[in-house]
């Protein structure tokens, strides 16, 4: 049994006239269900806090915002001015979400999970395929399955006072956790052709999952995988490819993929829609790569992050129109860009925590910026309909951006903090 000694103090205090310090720690141990007290539990229950956002996909009147590593929250954005959360779907080990009609694919750690989300309220499992993607760990290195076919349904925090020496530079006094049942806290975060009337759901620039046509196309670290979604209820696996290593993103545009990673953009064809080609490929520096396109342009965000290794912060904007050879045109600084969304000439980039920017992109040799929000870190936008949808740290932001020159908050849902 590995064990592991905890030294993260919170707070201290000093024990009179005994030299000794009490220190205050949190650490997370998991709660265990069997694989099939998880399944059977994938439906809607009541709306939950949102704690956590991730990525998010929207469908006609519904928001699917991932709760990271814990579900979906269902949000009615009939009228964006006063969304509802509505209900919550409960799917450990959740990241990513794409949908088509009325079937909803959701990753549960290392399963792909097909639900019918026709009535949003009352989803249901159609179909379930496991261990496809097997190298979907915990956010903090933890297997999201554990022994005796069980898996991670939730964390439970907790927090315990020891004692030390005040000379004891190397930790707790006779405090020890066995390494496979405590997760100790630390932050996580962690235009697509469709609109109201589409039967494909619009993602954002972060998502790994995406659609085009009656394929579900996937990534994970290393490699693409490719469903066929025909019957949108019975998804079957008909490829698996390997591209590369840092696969970060996927992003859909035409019959072509853009797919980010730490170290470059891979384009590829879907001319043969169960065998992807790469066509061309663009080499940058290595930093956290987010991607979206247009005809003639690929808009790229580098960011400096502990996972990426990386120290550039920037939008790099690639010309595509020769696609078998992407070149640089031209370079933008930014602060820490992560997700971008593009809606005719108008480019949003969430610049981390130096807010949500607004571009004016008709010029990509000179962007002019429009307006920026401060005052929040932004992860993750989609620009749908006139109406900018904003994931950020403290919540869900949506904003009005009908009149350019007058971008108004529409509303916010915000993040349940403890």
């Amino acid at each position: 049994m590995a064990i592991i000694l905890l030294a993260l103090p919170v707070s201290f205090s000093c024990v009179k006239d005994s030299c000794k310090q009490l220190h205050t720690y949190s650490y997370y141990v998991p709660v265990y269900k069997t694989k099939q007290e998880v399944r059977d539990n994938i439906k809607s229950h009541g709306p939950k806090p949102v704690e956590n956002p991730g990525k998010l996909n929207i469908l006609g009147n519904y928001i699917f915002l991932n709760e990271v590593d814990k579900g979906i929250h269902v949000i009615d954005n009939a009228n964006p001015s006063d969304p509802r959360n509505v209900a919550f779907i409960e799917i450990p080990g959740n990241l990513d979400i794409a949908i088509k009609g009325n079937t909803l694919y959701a990753d549960l750690y290392t399963d792909l999970v097909a639900l019918d989300i026709s009535n949003p309220l009352n989803v249901k499992t159609k179909k379930i395929i496991d261990n496809l993607f097997p190298v979907r760990y915990y956010g903090n290195g933890f297997v999201g399955s554990g022994s005796n076919n069980t898996i991670i349904a939730e964390w439970v925090k907790k927090d315990t006072t020891v004692e030390m020496r005040c000379d004891n530079n190397f930790g707790p006094i006779g405090i020890w956790f066995d390494t496979r049942n405590v997760f100790f806290s630390r932050a996580s975060v962690g235009s697509q052709a469709g609109g109201s009337s589409s039967p494909i759901g619009v993602g954002g620039s972060m998502a790994r999952f995406t659609i085009i046509n009656n394929r579900l196309y996937t990534v994970n670290e290393s490699a693409l995988d490719v469903f066929n979604i025909t019957n949108t209820a019975d998804p079957g696996h008909s490829n698996h490819i390997n591209i590369g290593w840092g696969i970060e993103t996927i992003y859909p545009f035409k019959n072509k993929l853009f797919i980010g990673s730490q170290s470059g953009m891979f384009i590829y064809s879907v001319s043969d829609a169960d065998a992807p080609s790469q066509e061309g490929t663009f080499e940058h520096v290595r930093s956290c790569d987010p991607v979206i396109a247009d005809d003639n342009y690929a808009y790229v965000t580098l960011r400096s992050g502990s996972t990426c290794q990386g120290f550039t912060n920037q939008l790099d904007i690639v010309k595509v129109n020769n696609i078998t050879n992407p070149t640089l045109y031209k370079t933008y600084p930014m602060t820490n860009p992560h997700g971008l969304s593009k809606d005719g000439n108008t480019l949003f980039i969430c610049d981390g925590a130096a807010g949500l920017k607004v571009y004016n992109a008709a010029n990509v040799s000179n962007l002019q910026l429009i307006k920026t929000v401060p005052g929040i870190e932004t992860y993750d936008v989609i620009a749908y309909n006139s109406v900018a949808l904003v994931v950020a740290k403290d919540g869900l932001y949506q904003y009005d951006y009908s009149s350019l020159s007058n971008i108004r908050l529409l509303s916010k849902i915000n993040v349940n903090k403890e």
